[in-house]
């Protein structure tokens, strides 16, 4: 059973883990590409449109499973 306990690898300390952490959150940051002005506006255009969509989908639905009802039991 000893034997069992050294052959696992031992984890890092608590504070190099949080190094360790925050230095791979820094190289991840490194990566991110900001979009310029017209990416921009046509990615909030896209999901403006896609939110529209789906609340229309959603009131449609709504409007619908209304009058199922109403007409079933009322």
């Amino acid at each position: 059973m000893a034997k069992a306990r050294k052959d696992k690898p031992r984890k890092p300390n608590i504070f190099m883990r949080i190094g360790l952490y925050i230095k791979q959150t820094f190289n991840e940051l490194r990566k991110v590409v900001t979009p310029n002005g017209k990416e921009l506006f046509s990615w909030s255009f896209a999901v403006f449109v896609f939110v529209l969509v789906l609340m229309a989908l959603v009131t449609a639905m709504d409007f619908g499973l209304g009058k199922l009802v109403l007409l079933v039991f009322g």
